[in-house]
């Protein structure tokens, strides 16, 4: 999850809070990570991001669950046809795992994430509450995954600041 503007009166960080309630209505929000302060990656011309990660249980099929995701990002404000990509967004929900699932649909589908293992503003919060699950095609844990990660660059370790600690099970920053 990530947000970097607000929509109508709500901050990036209640927009975040706001979404996991919407989940809340497709399933079991079974784990959620800190909030992570992260520098735009590519279009840097922009507010930095809040950035977290839920862990989810839901009968609903991957398909079908994006589908949910995307409903949310618009009622929040969010229009993937408009904008600059990797531009400014009021919300942003990827699917980045589904169990050990792998498949790439011509929709555009594709899980896991093609770009999980690149970005640290997804593993620092995802090795936070799954440090130890393994990725299905890479075969290396979350945690393993971060650490591999260069230490500077946009993508380095200053670029992705803990913002606020969950108090919660697993909550708590990871690291190397």
């Amino acid at each position: 999850m990530g947000s970097n503007c607000g929509y109508e009166e709500e901050t990036p960080a209640e927009l975040l809070d706001a979404a996991v309630e919407a989940l809340r209505g497709i399933g079991q929000v079974v784990g959620r990570s800190s909030l992570y302060r992260t520098e735009p990656v590519g279009f840097a011309d922009q507010p930095a991001f809040l950035n977290a990660v839920v862990a989810l249980e839901t009968e609903r099929g991957p398909v079908d669950l994006l589908a949910v995701l995307l409903g949310v990002e618009r009622q929040f404000g969010r229009d993937r046809t408009a904008g600059i990509k990797n531009g400014p967004r009021t919300l942003d929900l990827d699917l980045l795992l589904y169990g050990e699932l792998v498949m790439a649909m011509d929709d555009g589908l594709t899980v896991p994430h093609p770009r999980l293992a690149e970005r640290r503003f997804v593993l620092a919060p995802l090795a936070e509450i799954a440090g130890e699950m393994v990725h299905p095609v890479l075969r290396k844990t979350m945690a393993e995954l971060l650490c591999e990660l260069p230490e500077g660059g946009e993508n380095g370790i200053k670029a992705v600041q803990l913002v606020t600690r969950n108090g919660g099970p697993g909550g708590g920053e990871a690291s190397c």
